[in-house]
């Protein structure tokens, strides 16, 4: 096993960690952490809520850049993962690897297993309902339907109703995502669909609940005098609401816990059971209508009242750094100007450690030409992580480091072994749709990750680096169609745009200065004949070899082109007769150096003529190219013995 990490290295897989379920086993993992000296990679994703299946792409791919072989274990939630065929793929890689596996809330075959019984759990608290406040008439708000923890709290629902001989129509059942604007979205409907609003609505989650509560009061409903209302899972804190919720009080934090003493023992060879399930116990308050608002002293209204200036104080805050740090990386304008801002942010924040990796090609100057394939998908957008990646920024306890580039399956620079156990690392993806750009590390002992701020935070970051990605993009763009415009792209060297753009400034210094300039003008001989002879593209090929000589023998500041077909000009300032002289033999020298090569079948040769003058105002610099070209043309005269003379 190769291990960046001191102690033993574990694997979390888990989404959405914003949501008060996952936080929660959070919690637990991290104290785990600590107490049986693991070190955990929480690899993370932010999906489902987008409505966007590309963005949910880019989100996934985290999950493939662990390689579980390089792990010592893994906590498994997949039970928050909403794509099966992306399920499927991590459980068979980590059966592959050989790892142990403990999978909170999902009881899979070979795998360490932690959970609850939902189903009891459910079924006291339906029968509650019926037995004790006489309720007949319900709707229930539930998870999703494929997921196992959702589906046992439905069926024991829909149980205990038909053991009571009571019916529920379908649209009295709606399917969420345990979110809380599910909540709202479920009672919209039941309002809409439902000849007769229910007496009592059962929900699969707390936050589902909390905003149905929210969603009746708005409609006029008093929760639960018009309308009982119950949660599950206790996640939501009874006394930050209006109402104090019906819940089932069920253990998440010592599931995290008990996830990592279970690796901890399989590891050091401790025997234990495969499953373990945990007690949960309803609690029924005032949003059933048993009893009212517990708080009645004043010092827990005081504490109350701190608590939630406490954390009202501390979202205005985590605001107010993510608003800056958005409207700071939106305008930079290089992507040095961004790794410079990002780091402000890091500071700013004080994570413990902080690692900023790009993939090598997230940036490719080929990414701005798209070939896209009839299923719609883009053959030019990189989705997977490439073998190494770059370290842009390390941050570790309040220092920079420098660091390069790393293998991507290591996942950790080399700076994360600080001789440290007990650490809690969340990684999460960089990208733009499915643009696969690169993965971010964070830990953090003081700034809360477990929200929907870490989520703002990470969008903000991946929505600003494709703009630097872009504008990086368009900079090759602008720059390649501006060659297209100067540079003949047959022979590779400046065409008749790129002459005159190249030529404009020197040559009116020259006229300004009274200084001479140089144009010489030459032709290609026999092109005709080396077309008719070989093919036209071994006459290309003769083109070619002039703008080569051109190359090799311009070794004075002078600017050429071709000028079209197979003419070409060259311009020199402050120029002599001998000077031009000089070079018309140096061309000439090189042409022969050439035909002596033997590389081609044909003779190459060129004819030339010059002008040396000093320009006036008034004259244009095509005046002298048509001087020279007339004196070139007497050249190609005085040479009639030559077979390659043009028709």
């Amino acid at each position: 096993m190769a291990n960046n990490l001191i102690g033993s290295r574990i694997a979390v897989i888990i989404e959405e960690i914003g949501q008060s379920y996952q936080s929660t086993i959070l919690g637990g993992i991290d104290q785990g952490a600590k107490e049986f000296g693991l070190n955990i990679a929480a690899f993370t994703s932010f999906s489902g809520d987008m409505d966007n299946p590309r963005h949910d792409m880019g989100e996934f791919n985290i999950f493939n850049l662990p390689d579980f072989k390089d792990f010592d274990g893994a906590i498994l939630l997949t039970n928050t993962l909403s794509y099966k065929p992306v399920v499927n793929d991590i459980l068979e890689r980590i059966k592959r690897a050989g790892i142990p596996a403990v999978s909170i809330d999902n009881d899979i075959t070979d795998f360490y297993y932690i959970g609850s019984d939902n189903f009891s759990a459910m079924r006291s608290i339906t029968e509650h309902m019926i037995n004790v406040h006489g309720f007949t008439r319900f709707a229930y708000i539930s998870g999703p339907g494929e997921n196992p923890e959702s589906s046992d709290r439905l069926a024991a629902f829909c149980t205990v109703l038909g053991e009571h001989g009571l019916d529920i129509c379908d649209e009295a059942v709606y399917y969420g995502d345990f979110r809380a604007p599910t909540g709202k979205m479920a009672v919209e409907h039941f309002l809409e669909e439902l000849s007769e609003m229910p007496q009592a609505i059962i929900c699969a989650n707390d936050e589902m609940a909390a905003s149905a509560i929210t969603t009746l009061r708005a409609h006029g409903f008093n929760v639960p005098n018009d309308i009982a209302v119950t949660g599950f899972d206790d996640t939501y804190n009874h006394h930050n609401y209006l109402v104090e919720l019906t819940s089932v009080d069920r253990p998440l934090e010592l599931s995290g816990l008990l996830a990592c003493q279970m690796l901890y023992n399989h590891l050091n060879r401790i025997p234990q059971d495969r499953r373990l399930l945990l007690n949960m116990t309803p609690h029924f308050t005032e949003s059933c209508g048993c009893g009212h608002n517990s708080m009645s002293d004043v010092s827990e209204l005081k504490e109350l009242n701190f608590r939630n200036y406490s954390n009202f104080e501390t979202v205005q805050i985590y605001m107010g750094v993510l608003n800056r740090m958005s409207t700071q990386l939106l305008a930079c304008n290089s992507f040095s100007d961004y790794i410079l801002t990002l780091k402000k942010t890091a500071v700013e924040i004080h994570p413990d450690e902080f690692y900023f990796c790009l993939c090598d090609n997230w940036n490719i100057e080929s990414a701005i030409d798209t070939s896209t394939t009839l299923d719609g998908v883009d053959n030019s957008v990189p989705m997977v992580y490439t073998d190494y990646v770059t370290v842009q920024i390390a941050y570790v306890n309040g220092e920079f480091l420098e660091c390069d580039k790393i293998k991507s399956k290591d996942v950790f620079p080399p700076y994360a072994e600080n001789g440290k156990a007990g650490k809690l690392y969340y990684i999460t993806p960089l990208h733009f749709g499915e643009r696969c750009l690169g993965y971010m590390i964070i830990r953090s002992s003081s700034l809360a990750l477990q929200n929907i701020m870490f989520e703002t935070f990470v969008i903000n970051i991946c929505n600003s680096l494709e703009n630097i990605r872009k504008l990086m993009c368009l900079e090759y763009a602008v720059k390649r169609l501006g060659n297209l415009y100067v540079q003949d792209t047959f022979s590779g060297i400046f065409n008749r745009n790129g002459f005159v753009h190249a030529t404009n400034d020197l040559y009116h210094e020259c006229i300004e200065k009274k200084r001479n300039i140089m144009l010489m003008f030459l032709d290609l001989d026999g092109l005709k004949g080396i077309n008719d002879t070989f093919g036209h593209s071994t006459g290309d090929k003769a083109i070619c070899c002039i703008a080569g000589v051109l190359k090799d023998s311009c070794c004075s500041g002078e600017i050429y082109c071709r000028f079209g077909g197979d003419e070409f000009i060259v311009f020199g300032a402050n120029y002599t007769n001998e000077m031009a002289e000089d070079l018309t033999a140096v061309i000439q020298n090189n042409i022969k150096y050439i035909n002596d090569s033997a590389l081609y079948p044909f003779t190459l040769s060129a004819s030339s003529g010059f002008v040396v003058a000093t320009p006036k105002i008034g004259e244009d610099i095509f005046y002298f190219v048509t001087e020279a070209d007339k004196i070139m043309y007497n050249e190609k005269r005085r040479k009639k013995h030559s077979n390659y003379l043009k028709s």
